[in-house]
């Protein structure tokens, strides 16, 4: 004993036990909504054991898949240290898919589709009759202002900030990423690409019906990442440690 502790108190001194510490830190990977950034994730407290990663929107290509884009926006993640996805809306469709392929610790998806099957009827419908196609990029971020106060009334918690980050989105963006959901096929081995999907029963977005989810947050809205975050906070540390 009296030879083992100042070896180990020398490789400590020398960084040794700091570097394979910080090489086993989990880095969780945040993906945000479509018609949000950074900021939704902006009160959730996860515990100091992990590293949060902000994950950024590249411009979709025009015509591009969820899978592809997926696949480009993946680049952003470091697969040689362990890792774990949490998607928000449109992000837990692009986390959902990275799954299948990138294989992380854990994939949490929050008010979100984990396939087609759960998307609301009205995506049906725009994949049948592609209107929105023909809508320039400026009308359909002037259509989401004033869709998304009537859709989730929840938002008034926090209205400023999801204004402000409605705001800042690319017109352009949001009518590609649109195309992206609307002929989202999902992944064809879901048995392959586990996660813990939370949702609310008051998401007027993405009704609660259509999906099968794993933690139902009572009265929780599409909105409650933001706008009761607390308790969102301890859904996904629970989460992340299963």
């Amino acid at each position: 004993m009296r030879i083992l502790f100042p070896g180990i108190f020398l490789f400590c001194a020398l960084g040794v036990c700091g570097q394979d510490s910080l090489a086993q830190r989990l880095k969780v990977y945040l993906i945000p909504g479509q018609g949000s950034d950074h900021r939704v994730y902006g009160k959730l407290k996860l515990d100091s054991i992990y590293d949060t990663v902000r994950v950024h929107y590249l411009q979709p290509v025009k015509g591009e898949t969820m899978n592809a884009y997926a696949r480009r926006l993946a680049a952003q993640v470091d697969t040689t240290q362990p890792f774990a996805l949490v998607g928000l809306s449109l992000g837990g469709m692009l986390a959902t898919e990275m799954s299948c392929f990138l294989k992380p610790e854990k994939t949490i998806i929050v008010s979100s589709a984990a396939s087609r099957a759960e998307l609301p009827g009205r995506y049906k419908f725009m994949k049948a009759v592609p209107l929105y196609r023909v809508f320039p990029p400026g009308l359909i971020k002037a259509g989401a202002f004033v869709a998304q106060p009537v859709v989730e009334p929840d938002r008034r918690k926090e209205k400023e900030t999801f204004k402000a980050m409605l705001r800042a989105k690319d017109k352009l963006f949001l009518k590609r990423s649109v195309h992206c959901i609307v002929r989202w096929e999902g992944p064809k081995d879901s048995l392959n690409c586990p996660l813990v999907h939370i949702h609310g029963d008051n998401d007027h977005t993405l009704p609660l019906r259509k999906v099968k989810a794993d933690v139902v947050v009572k009265g929780g809205s599409h909105m409650m990442l933001l706008t009761r975050a607390e308790e969102l906070s301890a859904l996904i540390n629970a989460a992340l440690k299963e």
